[in-house]
């Protein structure tokens, strides 16, 4: 299984104040120390860059993203995330133009979202998106 990872669970897995036991964040670790496939696009790594300060944070994440595969979404990739959050505003669920464009680059290339935004959850009753879950 291939993971793409939500700024969600990096957020979580960064934090200094504490280590967290989440089932993403053990999860996440768990498939690096297996050298399982990490995948990530420039959108989640924008977002960490966002909301972390410091120059030492910054370089840090810099570094350790320099090493995962980066996912770039084409044209297609936007139409489809389009249409993605139009079916799911349609089923009454509110899903985030970026989440959108998450959901649909996972679905092209085949990945598990690992994630603690339920909003995925919920999206995925209504579209191809898996969604890691203790389960799986």
């Amino acid at each position: 299984m291939t993971l793409l990872v939500d700024t969600s669970v990096w957020s979580l897995a960064f934090r200094r104040d504490g280590p967290t036991s989440s089932p993403e964040v053990l999860t996440l670790r768990a498939a690096i120390d297996g050298g399982d496939a990490i995948v990530t696009t420039g959108l989640v790594l924008q977002e960490l860059l966002q909301g972390f300060a410091g120059p030492r944070a910054r370089k840090d994440i810099v570094q350790r993203f320099a090493a995962l595969p980066l996912l770039v979404p084409d044209r297609q990739d936007y139409i489809d995330a389009a249409d993605i959050r139009n079916v799911c505003r349609r089923a009454g669920i509110q899903i985030g133009t970026i989440d959108a464009l998450l959901g649909q680059l996972c679905i092209r290339h085949e990945l598990t979202l690992l994630t603690t935004d339920a909003d995925f959850t919920l999206a995925a009753r209504h579209c191809p998106l898996r969604v890691w879950s203790p389960a799986l």
